[in-house]
């Protein structure tokens, strides 16, 4: 056999060789590719199914809003429905940098504390609870914020969308206790505030801060100067003339715990 017939078969065989390892190679490819696909389905309809690489879109810190109850696919009990989300421990005071008196002073805790029969008539765990009746002592404590013939549309309109954000659905767009979770059955006694002229604004502003009766408490929810602000608005619901005043700065409503300035300054 000549060298160049040699060369030839040899040649022949090689290629025949390399052939056949790229058909294996693209056969066992392909089986990978496959097994890898369908090893990622799961009989369950609701999962997304099995997660290869979950660090890549996931964080494995502890994130707000997200049930820990389910871990990678390892079931913790005691994490099922616990909130991430933690509100700021009792008693912490936000910092907002230089301000007036009256503003550091809301950013300090309530001086006035929940009853101890709230912590279960209300739900309220981990709060410091007097043995008083805080709710009557309240009785004397203004609305630091006062209503002049200036700030008083810019109060009550603030007011207007707190109160249609946070109390409307219960108590009514007219505070009459008609709001649509009333109507719809979900909550009865929800009293109208006309009804409740006679209370202080210090008893409006702890009824709201802590809850009283099946509201709860709106402390987690809204600021003071937002409570506050929300009792300017709901005054009007049983006074309409109630942050009105005369063309000489005096208001046509005084309140009786001195919430409108007298006169404008």
């Amino acid at each position: 056999m000549s060298k160049s017939i040699k060369k030839k078969l040899i040649k022949r065989i090689n290629n025949r060789k390399m052939r056949r390892t790229l058909i294996f190679g693209t056969y066992i490819t392909a089986l990978t590719i496959t097994l890898f696909v369908l090893g990622s389905c799961v009989s369950n309809p609701d999962s997304s199914g099995l997660e290869y690489m979950p660090d890549m879109y996931r964080a494995p810190s502890i994130e707000a809003y997200v049930d820990y109850g389910e871990i990678r696919g390892r079931k913790v009990e005691k994490y099922k429905t616990t909130l991430s989300a933690l509100t700021p421990p009792n008693n912490t005071i936000p910092y907002y940098g230089k301000g007036d008196s009256l503003m550091v002073k809301l950013m300090l805790p309530y001086a006035r504390k929940a009853n101890i029969l709230f912590r279960e008539s209300h739900g309220l765990y981990g709060y410091d609870f007097s043995l008083a009746d805080e709710y009557t002592l309240a009785a004397a404590d203004n609305n630091p914020f006062l209503l002049t013939s200036k700030n008083s549309e810019e109060i009550l309109s603030k007011g207007k969308v707190l109160y249609t954000a946070m109390c409307q659905h219960c108590h009514g767009e007219k505070g009459d206790g008609n709001g649509p979770m009333v109507l719809s059955k979900a909550f009865v006694g929800v009293p109208a505030y006309a009804d409740r002229a006679t209370l202080s604004d210090g008893q409006m502003f702890y009824s709201i801060y802590y809850g009283k009766g099946m509201m709860g408490a709106h402390n987690s929810l809204l600021s003071k100067k937002e409570i506050w602000t929300l009792v300017h608005y709901i005054r009007q619901f049983q006074n309409p003339d109630y942050g009105k005043f005369d063309k000489n700065g005096n208001p046509k409503v005084l309140a009786k715990t001195d919430s409108t300035a007298t006169k404008t300054k």
